[in-house]
């Protein structure tokens, strides 16, 4: 079957992949087509080409969602790799657990959050989800099955994790829960007036709150630059049980067509981030708008058109040189024209990932979403990646739609050893893009 599939970011558009639906954990990998490749595909919740395969096949795991064994003492959960975030919580949260790393929306397989070593607001403390993965199966397309664990089959293990679907098909995995008490999120929202500002906050945010993340105005300028709201909170303790909080949200809205591409303009997006600035959200809130407050709305990528959009997202180290390309990004952001619609500030820890190809490392992560204009878009993005470049950091390469070979090779020292480990069955839009072909 053939049919046209995006990834989030709706770009690059992808019209020739062929769907091989994955029922059963046990089941033999297809062969791939004629003159292409294998790629595990789950949500596609990836911005870019991650998730893409032209000319290639696609192993859907929709149908890999079955539970395998939970133990509500330990919080130890087994699970085939197309069962979903949201599924985990809805499961697990009414006994009083939760998952110990979250990313942005919960519309994320296991295999997915494998894959890209996902990670969350609270990176400092706890890394990345491969750090609480205790192992999981990897079926490769000559048949073999290997089981992978920190003790077993440990170089698989690392080149897996964030190894973006090439090692093969992850069918199962098992992973640590973290006990909570309530399903509520005890925040505080505090305004700061510029970088500097966000920069003051940092040590005693880090010291007292496990999550930490700021929304940064992408139109402020001059003194200016860089203000936003820090957002910080902790999961509630039992004894606040009793004082009001926010309910769980309501049934998500729907963007139901794809909003004309003038729509988002330094008009439109002064506004919001007018009235963004005015929303300061305190006390007990619930932990789905503040995990998850894009998920609320269904479709939210349709407000960028058509075209779509491209999120930048790097990380660069906490030094000096870190700090002024964080400035000059967000400075040639604010100059371009083409404003950022959400622009998310948060710093990584020292912890390191378990996953040879992980994109945290100690430092800050600054993301931007551009709606996609063409040209001036996509030279916008370069320029941002040869600062990030220069500055000794790195781009995620699950948000990424423009990093060359050059750039990859020098984010990733780990590239020439991983490249042993890749299926060669296997492949995606961006492998082959960052390996110099098409």
């Amino acid at each position: 079957m053939k049919r046209e599939r995006t990834s989030w970011g709706r770009h690059p558009r992808v019209t020739a992949e062929r769907e091989h639906p994955v029922s059963w954990a046990s089941e033999a990998l297809p062969a791939p087509p004629p003159g292409g490749s294998l790629l595990p595909h789950g949500l596609g919740r990836s911005y870019g080409d991650a998730c893409r395969n032209e000319g290639g096949a696609l192993l859907t795991t929709e149908r890999l969602d079955h539970f395998l064994g939970f133990d509500p003492a330990t919080g130890v959960l087994r699970c085939e790799s197309g069962v979903t975030l949201d599924a985990i919580l809805r499961l697990v949260v009414p006994q009083g657990w939760f998952l110990p790393v979250t990313p942005g929306t919960k519309f994320v397989t296991v295999g997915g959050a494998i894959a890209n070593d996902v990670h969350g607001k609270n990176h400092v403390r706890e890394g990345t989800f491969g750090r609480h993965l205790r192992r999981f199966e990897l079926l490769r397309s000559d048949g073999s099955r290997r089981e992978c664990s920190p003790t077993q089959n440990a170089d698989w293990f690392g080149a897996t994790i964030g190894g973006l679907g090439l090692t093969g098909l992850v069918t199962w995995a098992e992973l640590r829960l973290r006990r909570v008490s309530t399903p509520y999120i005890l925040q505080e929202t505090v305004p700061f007036e510029n970088l500097e500002g966000f920069l003051a906050l940092l040590e005693a945010s880090e010291r007292d709150f496990e999550f930490n993340v700021a929304w940064v105005d992408s139109l402020a300028r001059g003194r200016h630059l860089g203000r936003g709201l820090f957002y910080r909170g902790d999961h509630a303790p039992p004894q606040l049980d009793a004082v009001p909080r926010t309910r769980a949200p309501a049934p998500r809205l729907q963007i139901p067509f794809d909003f004309p591409q003038f729509a988002l303009n330094r008009v439109s997006v002064a506004a919001f981030n007018a009235l963004q600035y005015r929303l300061r959200p305190q006390g007990l809130v619930h932990y789905e708008p503040f995990f998850y407050p894009l998920d609320a709305v269904h479709g939210w990528n349709r407000i960028y058109g058509r075209q779509g959009f491209l999120q930048f997202q790097c990380g660069v180290p906490m030094t000096l040189a870190g700090t002024d390309t964080l400035r000059e990004v967000l400075d040639r952001s604010a100059h371009s024209g083409m404003p950022s619609f959400l622009t998310v500030l948060k710093v990584y820890g020292a912890l390191p990932s378990p996953g040879w190809m992980s994109f945290p490392q100690r430092g800050f992560s600054l993301a931007l979403d551009f709606a996609h204009r063409g040209e001036r878009t996509l030279r916008l993005v370069d320029e941002l990646d040869a600062l990030t470049r220069r500055a000794g950091g790195r781009v995620y390469p699950a948000k990424d739609s423009r990093m060359s070979p050059e750039s990859f090779r020098a984010y990733y020292p780990e590239y020439e050893r991983f490249r042993g480990y890749v299926d060669p069955a296997f492949s995606s839009s961006f492998w082959r893009r960052v390996n110099g072909a098409r």
